[in-house]
């Protein structure tokens, strides 16, 4: 391999068609390197977010007469609803009944 010191750029000397070669050679290998890195975390990402666990959402939800549900939220063994009404309703997610009713006070 034909090296070139500092005094040869600085004459002007271009580097020889083998060095411009082997320099090509090294940023295609480094491009298709780079490449195929990014589809691997794209895949792993792809495969990770397809393993978690899907939310289990109550299949029907029965509010009071008149309730208009704006926001859903769930615990370990619960599910609340927030309705128009500045109220929380907090369901039992094993019966479905109704646990608790909190009234939001305004501000």
């Amino acid at each position: 391999m034909v090296t070139r010191t500092v005094r040869d750029m600085e004459t002007g000397q271009a580097p020889d068609d083998k060095t411009l070669r082997y320099l090509k050679a090294l940023v295609t290998i480094l491009t298709v390197t780079m490449i195929l890195g990014f589809l691997t975390i794209v895949g792993l990402f792809v495969m990770r977010f397809a393993e978690m666990n899907r939310v289990a959402l109550p299949d029907q939800i029965t509010l009071p007469d008149g309730a208009v549900a704006t926001a859903f939220t769930q615990g370990e063994g619960w599910f609340a609803v927030v309705t128009e009404e500045d109220q929380i309703l907090i369901y039992s997610r094993v019966t479905g009944n109704l646990r608790q009713r909190i009234d939001i006070l305004p501000e």
